[in-house]
């Protein structure tokens, strides 16, 4: 199928032609991308287990998301894979190329909550939820790769959370799977950006069944799911940039970064816990900072910070017969 883009026509963003896959669009933040991007032109697979909060039971909250679609004029399908089940995920991409022959868009937003101290935590209920948001995700989201790296072309959205980036007390699990799928976005873009895929994530604040017993209603009041939307689809869209993370909440979208201290070179024979904990104020201002684009980049800026402590003559006589 080729693809006529209208993504920045006269009304704007559109996904006319696209195929998208939401996960854990039966409630809440999934069910407002998946009716968005439909109303916007995609053809959506609206996927859900169907669980309570907790991961726990079924339902038929996909088909009803998919019901809403079809009478507002838009395609969609409903599909019941368990995002931790490899098979299912294999099958489940499979009836889409089988429906409309390619897939363009992944939304991973399928996850669990089981808040306890880490101390009280059960290790199950950990791996439990880190399966979900964090192997849910790489499931699906490796299950599309070759498809997208084919056609040149594909959008992969990581939901990641302040919980992960941040941290929040009783929630080792989520707060670790959510980190996690930021590692995971930062990869994924120096993999995937030669091929036309871009992978971003979204941090929302929202009132939904993950939130509804943890803020007070005044606050629940002012995070609408929809105030997530907009972030959303943005960063799925044809201009989306890459290895992006927009927190969205109550009407404000911010950029997250991650950022290293300019920090303090030590001579070889000052290296010791004494200097570090002595210059420890100077190692971690942030008076001067950097924003790395990748892991061998940081590699680069301490060696040629110690090249140049070392002076123009340091490997002077190195290979030579002694």
């Amino acid at each position: 199928m080729s693809i006529q883009s209208n993504d920045l026509g006269p009304d704007g963003i559109r996904f006319d032609g696209r195929v998208a896959i939401v996960t854990g669009a039966g409630n809440g933040l999934g069910r407002g991308y998946a009716l968005e991007l439909a109303a916007r032109g995609a053809r959506v697979v609206v996927n859900d287990l169907g669980g309570g909060r907790d991961g726990r039971g079924a339902s038929g909250a996909a088909e009803t998301v998919v019901a809403e679609i079809r009478d507002r004029g838009g395609e969609a399908i409903a599909d019941g894979t368990n995002v931790t089940d490899p098979a299912q995920v294999a099958a489940m991409v499979e009836r889409t190329l089988g429906q409309w022959g390619r897939i363009d868009v992944l939304i991973n937003n399928a996850g669990i909550l089981r808040d306890k101290s880490f101390a009280k935590m059960d290790l199950e209920d950990f791996r439990s939820v880190v399966d979900v948001h964090l192997m849910g995700a790489a499931n699906v989201t490796h299950a599309v790769w070759p498809i997208m790296r084919a056609q040149s072309y594909g959008r992969v959205l990581m939901t990641t959370s302040t919980s992960g980036v941040y941290g929040n007390f009783g929630q080792s699990n989520y707060g670790a799977a959510k980190a996690g799928l930021v590692g995971l976005m930062n990869v994924l873009h120096l993999e995937g950006v030669r091929n036309g895929i871009h992978v971003n994530a979204v941090a929302p604040t929202a009132a939904t069944r993950m939130t509804s017993d943890i803020l007070d209603e005044t606050a629940l009041a002012r995070l609408s799911p929809d105030f997530v939307t907009p972030a959303a689809l943005f960063l799925v869209s044809e201009q989306a940039p890459s290895r992006t993370v927009i927190l969205a909440g109550a009407g404000t979208y911010a950029r997250l970064a991650i950022v290293e201290s300019d920090g303090v070179f030590l001579p070889e024979g000052e290296r010791t816990p004494e200097a570090v904990a002595a210059r420890f104020a100077e190692i971690a201002s942030l008076d001067r900072q950097h924003e790395i684009d990748a892991g061998l980049s940081h590699v680069d800026r301490i060696l040629k910070r110690a090249a140049e402590a070392a002076g123009p003559n340091a490997d002077r006589g190195q290979g030579e017969d002694r």
